[in-house]
């Protein structure tokens, strides 16, 4: 008996089904996202912390790079409008994220809400498989990558271009990142994102457009000479885009060699300077390597701060506007 969904030894994805995504229920909405300066937070951080904020200041204050790298749990935590206003405000000069990033600000911006409940979803192949999620973003990724476009120009102009369709585009970072003159990169891992299982996916124009996303990142890396590279939450995509590109830099010339990083998470690392073995399993966690040690060992400054991102990026967007009297006759304003 002939199986239609084969072609050769691969999987032919064009049966696959796909669902309405008003159908599903979201775990994460446009009414429980925080709002910046209305939500109370407990006070959070230290001496590190602080010379951390002082070192942002700087970097912009002389024009210096502020890189902020990030997994989609600062999305689905409902940040995104500390990120924007971050952004607006002059403080990220460069967002980046894996696809799981792109797809919930994505979700966020047209269907108000994001995240499913995926053990009961995965349970009949229903998980992931949303009509309106894959095909417009893999229409947006098509039509970009034609035009020369990387992966989040091509999201943004879509929404830019269909604002019909994206009733909460102010509350959507690439988007927002757009339109602030900020560019917004997502570095793909080919197989690990929901919008790779539907059957207009055309992953040629996923790593056209991917691949024109890092060598934007690999730019923003080679002016980071007294500048800041902040990753919250990536735990694998972020550390090692952020490693070839700082080596790409290097290699080609440019002096990386004064920078500050800084890795947020919920892992508590202890004495992360300190040098371990391949015993010890915190020598395969990669930030720990990738952004906190191995770039800053010639002269710069690397640190670890363990913390929910509710509490940590609330903490860090308040030091910083409270700041923002002292640098406005900088870079920013």
């Amino acid at each position: 008996m002939k199986d239609n969904n084969i072609i050769g030894d691969q999987l032919d994805f064009s049966n696959i089904k796909t669902y309405p995504v008003k159908e599903r229920r979201n775990l994460v909405t446009i009414e429980n996202m925080a709002r910046p300066g209305e939500d109370s937070i407990p006070d959070w951080g230290g001496e590190d912390f602080d010379e951390l904020v002082e070192r942002i200041i700087e970097a912009r204050t002389a024009g210096r790079p502020v890189i902020w790298s990030m997994g989609a749990h600062v999305i689905k935590n409902g940040l995104s409008r500390y990120i924007i206003e971050l952004i607006k405000r002059g403080f990220i000069t460069h967002v980046s994220g894996n696809g799981a990033v792109s797809i919930h600000d994505f979700e966020l911006a047209f269907n108000g809400g994001t995240s499913e409940d995926v053990p009961t979803a995965i349970e009949d192949g229903s998980f992931g498989m949303w009509e309106e999620t894959g095909r417009w973003m893999n229409e947006a990724l098509k039509t970009g990558a034609e035009k020369g476009m990387g992966y989040g120009e091509s999201l943004a102009v879509y929404v830019e271009n269909y604002p019909e369709r994206f009733p909460y585009k102010d509350d959507c970072v690439f988007y927002q990142a757009y339109k602030n003159g900020v560019p917004a990169t997502y570095h793909i891992a080919i197989g690990t994102d929901i919008i790779h299982q539907h059957p207009t996916v055309d992953f040629g124009a996923i790593g056209a457009t991917s691949g024109a996303d890092f060598r934007k990142f690999c730019y923003s890396v080679s002016r980071l000479e007294g500048g800041v590279f902040l990753n919250f939450g990536s735990g694998v995509i972020g550390p090692e885009v952020f490693l070839k590109a700082l080596s790409i830099a290097r290699n080609l010339g440019y002096a990386t060699y004064r920078i500050t990083t800084a890795n947020f998470d919920l892992v508590d690392l202890g004495d992360y300077r300190s040098k371990i073995g391949y015993n010890d399993p915190h020598y395969y966690y990669r930030p720990r390597k990738n952004i906190v040690n191995r770039p800053t060992s010639r002269g710069g400054k690397g640190w670890h701060f363990c913390g929910d991102h509710k509490v940590t990026i609330p903490n860090l967007y308040k030091k910083l506007i409270s700041r923002l009297p002292e640098v406005k006759k900088g870079v920013i304003g």
